[in-house]
């Protein structure tokens, strides 16, 4: 309870005292801002499979770039894109259902990542890759992290109106000439980048928890599209923040907790709105 008790100690001071956990901090809230707004997409699509996906598919370029020497965030983006391209072909061309063909695409691209990493003797970097380090950040990956934030932001804001409509009416955003399949691929494009951007810091198996989550929990919470990106941020950095609080304070994974406390977050809040709705129910039979 030390969290209640010496509420500066618990809050505070493992900031204040540690470089690595400002550092962490501001990590944090540049993923979640990236993950969240794009992400808030991603659920509202019904694309969370596809999301998925994608977060295991950049394992095979992080593995390759690995094993050749090379900046594994550039593995990776390649590796996003080709997953990207890949899904879109199969699409066109094969007759079966969309998640047959995304779900084929995971497993070969999760599996050569293994393989590869396997051959490499590199189970610690395997590892890392998973789960991510966001204790060992460094201003590089600040860097790389925010101007992709930056990038993520901005092309959302200028697409809003063709995501929006492509969304909930794609009939009329292809009559207004707002191209919803070339819409559709600059959000797998995004979404892809921000995946990329944010793995160092809680894994490319994790990262997939920030997409989903906190754009859940606020979708149940708000209704204009709008305010669930606004709260799917301020609910996804506080509750990684106090993830991230309880791996210092209890030397926990760091990306594990984060993602378990975003997670706890959404069934809450999915229980708050049950027994909402049940009191609302109940008073309206009262009368």
């Amino acid at each position: 309870m030390t969290w209640l008790t010496d509420p500066i100690a618990w809050w505070i001071e493992p900031f204040a005292d540690n470089v690595f956990m400002r550092e962490a901090l501001l990590a944090t809230v540049l993923a979640v801002a990236c993950t969240s707004v794009i992400g808030t997409w991603v659920v509202l699509r019904g694309l969370a499979f596809l999301g998925d996906a994608l977060a295991h598919g950049v394992l095979p370029g992080i593995a390759i770039a690995w094993v050749i020497g090379i900046d594994t965030s550039i593995g990776a983006i390649i590796a996003a894109l080709a997953m990207v391209g890949g899904v879109a072909l199969i699409r066109q061309n094969s007759p079966l259902p969309d998640d047959v063909s995304i779900g084929v695409l995971f497993v070969g691209f999760l599996a050569l990542a293994v393989v590869i990493m396997s051959a490499g003797a590199a189970t610690g970097d395997l590892t890392r890759f998973l789960f991510g380090s966001i204790n060992a950040v460094d201003g590089a990956d600040l860097t790389r992290l925010g101007v992709v934030t930056a990038v993520v932001l901005v092309t959302v804001a200028l697409g809003h109106r063709a995501f929006l409509v492509s969304t909930f009416d794609p009939l009329q955003a292809r009559l207004g000439g707002l191209h919803p399949r070339a819409t559709h691929l600059l959000l797998l494009a995004l979404v892809a980048l921000a995946i990329v951007a944010s793995f160092e810091t809680v894994g490319s198996l994790l990262v997939f928890a920030f997409l989903i989550a906190p754009p859940a929990t606020a979708s149940l919470l708000a209704r204009r599209v709008v305010s669930i990106m606004a709260l799917a941020v301020l609910l996804g950095c506080a509750a990684s923040v106090i993830g991230l609080l309880v791996s210092y304070h209890h030397r926990a994974a760091a990306g594990g907790s984060m993602a378990l406390a975003n997670v706890i977050v959404f069934m809450v809040a999915l229980v708050a709105r049950r027994l909402a709705g049940a009191t609302s129910e109940q008073a309206g039979l009262g009368h």
